[in-house]
């Protein structure tokens, strides 16, 4: 008989994971909360955390020469970087401590001392704010450069991770990609990594 998602033998089975690490946040009730939310919308036609994660974990698997430390790196920040969404604050301001990405951090914390996995996590959505600010003509140029020179002073210790993450987490579902182009084009000391439409070479 198929098992419910919400079964941590049937999340084994999706996510897979490689790690005791990996594995015991499938244990974790909050954390497989956070995997069966969502439904079908803009970005994420796959609906649910999990589908998107999995998403996400094969590109990390597609990148070549990864070794073994940036592969376990990135799959625990594809592990949680959306999980946590549906505790975001969505009122009008927003409360950015109560973003999903902080949310991450402060429940991976406990977990892990990585400081690069963890800024990766809070900061994961913040290339695509960047991008966003660049393209509006209401914030003055000066604004849209600090969005971006702020996201690189906190990054920079850990670019090509957070380049890498970017890049597998924005080539799913239906996402735009002119913001990883952006990127791509605008940072400097990142080695890209070549793509076809969606298929790494």
């Amino acid at each position: 008989m198929k098992r419910p998602l919400d079964d941590p033998h049937a999340l084994e089975a999706l996510l897979r994971p490689e790690t005791a690490l990996e594995k015991h946040l499938l244990t974790l009730p909050d954390f497989r909360h956070g995997l069966l939310w969502g439904e079908p919308r803009f970005g994420h036609p796959e609906g649910k955390v999990l589908f998107h994660i999995r998403e996400v974990l094969d590109n990390v698997d597609k990148i070549p020469s990864l070794d073994d430390t940036m592969r376990r790196r990135l799959r625990l920040i594809t592990f949680t970087h959306d999980t946590f969404k549906y505790a975001e604050d969505r009122s009008r301001p927003r409360d950015w401590m109560r973003h999903h990405g902080q949310l991450a951090r402060r429940f991976l914390e406990p977990l892990t001392d990585d400081r690069a996995v963890l800024d990766v996590v809070e900061t994961h959505d913040d290339a695509y704010y960047a991008w966003l600010a660049q393209k509006h003509e209401q914030f003055s140029q000066e604004n849209r450069q600090k969005s971006l020179e702020a996201l690189l002073d906190r990054i920079g210790h850990c670019l090509q991770l957070y380049y890498l993450f970017f890049k597998c987490d924005t080539q799913t579902g239906d996402k735009t990609q002119a913001s990883l182009k952006w990127f791509e084009r605008t940072v400097p000391g990142i080695e890209v990594v070549m793509v076809r439409e969606r298929e790494w070479l």
